[in-house]
């Protein structure tokens, strides 16, 4: 087999916080003990194949800046079983338990569909040996339905039944190798699941035939027997003005609607997130109080630029806020965090792609201790509780339990007269807050 990362001897281990090692973790102990799981356990930490095995660099300003000697050649399925087999070195070396994929990252598209099904199952093949000899997982599987120009106006929202037709052969097929290799999960992202103007859309319509397209989806997951979890990733714009899919609230109305609620959860994205105008924090938290938080992609936005900038998340505010709520929830089951994030064009070397994972690793770890004292101190649960500690007396019992109307109320506050006012403690807390994160 080739090396296609040489500079990388052995696995990258964990050293400790004064190692000066740009080659090791600092934080990621992957057997280390956080309430009561291992880091490893905790975090599930995947690869995504799109940005880190195909991504070249290029913008909208510029071309190819990224040139990997596993994608030489002009044979198109040599130089995706390259890949694979670089990709899969990759896991290992850097160690993690798992990764995700679109059905075109790992396969061409050919000519016909037959054919392009075809290379799938060739290189799905590939995949299964590799997972089993290495132990790396698939965290979830996804198809590509955005790129192609048949999906310029959409898949399960196009104008056009023949491409509504054509995407769900290719779901199907997505569906049925992701279920081959055992995939935990399967993720929709609706690439282009939305509009650019209401002068050419008959949203009403787009809505029902997006909810008939997951429910066919549902019903087919039903009859290949596949157990893995359905996801939705929330996304507000970018390819389309609007997209459907805007943020976790949403997806969840658009869900309790068309009663799909139970078949989904949510893939919230951090960067998606401060698209929508919300913090990661903020989509996390609102995903978990109402069930639906299932995986996360772990990446960042650069808040100066509007658009979608990938980048790996290092920000300790960010982590650590976003594995409270995950642990808080209960932490994840089939999902993880699965680094959707791109090294930066400038960032050529192939070695560059092991300092940004083991730097995000590593913060994911720091956020992930540092949440664990949080909720042992219960530092905001305790503050929380004050703040709404007149809810378990008297009145807000009764008003919680339904017990008065507008009437009573209306008489109460003539009685009594004006509230009391009481402060938030905000600058408190997020000083309390910066004295955990250290």
């Amino acid at each position: 087999m080739a090396e296609y990362f040489p500079e990388v001897k052995k696995p990258i281990a964990y050293e400790g916080p004064n190692s000066k090692n740009p080659l090791a973790f600092k934080y990621y102990n992957p057997k280390e003990k956080v309430l009561g799981k291992t880091m490893a356990q905790h975090l599930r930490f995947a690869v995504c194949y799109w940005h880190t095995f195909r991504g070249t660099g290029a913008d909208m300003f510029g071309s190819q800046t990224l040139f990997r000697n596993f994608r030489s050649g002009s044979d198109e399925m040599k130089i995706a079983e390259q890949t694979l087999e670089a990709a899969f070195e990759f896991y290992q070396k850097l160690g993690v338990g798992f990764w995700c994929f679109h059905d075109t990252d790992i396969a061409p598209e050919a000519d016909t569909l037959s054919e392009t099904n075809k290379r799938l199952d060739h290189i799905v093949s590939l995949a299964k040996k590799y997972q089993k000899n290495t132990g790396v997982k698939l965290l979830w599987g996804t198809c590509n339905l955005f790129s192609h120009p048949r999906f310029m106006a959409g898949a399960g929202t196009n104008p056009s039944p023949e491409v509504f037709a054509f995407a769900t052969a290719k779901v199907k097929k997505a569906l049925e190798i992701t279920h081959e290799l055992d995939g935990a999960g399967y993720v929709f992202w609706g690439g282009r699941e939305g509009y650019d103007t209401l002068l050419n859309t008959d949203m009403k319509r787009e809505l029902d035939h997006l909810a008939l397209f997951l429910q066919m989806a549902v019903d087919y997951k039903k009859k290949i027997g596949f157990k893995g979890q359905f996801y939705i990733e929330p996304k507000p714009k970018e390819p389309t003005k609007h997209q459907y899919d805007f943020d976790s609230a949403s997806c969840y109305a658009f869900l309790q609607h068309y009663k799909l609620v139970e078949h989904f959860k949510l893939n919230i994205e951090a960067n998606h997130a401060t698209l929508a105008g919300h913090t990661f924090h903020h989509e996390l938290a609102f995903a978990a109080i109402n069930g639906l938080l299932g995986s996360v992609d772990a990446n960042r936005g650069d808040l100066l630029l509007g658009w979608d900038t990938d980048q790996f998340p290092t920000d300790l505010y960010d982590t650590t806020l976003a594995m409270y709520i995950i642990l808080k929830a209960g932490g994840f089951t089939t999902g993880g965090l699965n680094f959707d994030a791109h090294v930066r064009r400038q960032s050529i070397d192939p070695i560059d792609l092991f300092y940004a994972h083991i730097g995000a690793m590593d913060a994911f770890a720091r956020g992930l201790k540092i949440a664990e004292k949080l909720l042992k101190d219960k530092v905001f649960e305790k503050a929380i509780a004050q703040r709404y500690a007149g809810w378990n007396k008297d009145l807000g019992k009764k008003i919680e339990s339904k017990k008065v109307s507008f009437v009573e109320l209306a008489k109460y506050a003539e009685e009594h007269g004006e509230p009391k006012l009481q402060s938030g403690r905000q600058e408190l807390l997020e000083n309390i807050l910066n004295d955990y994160i250290k």
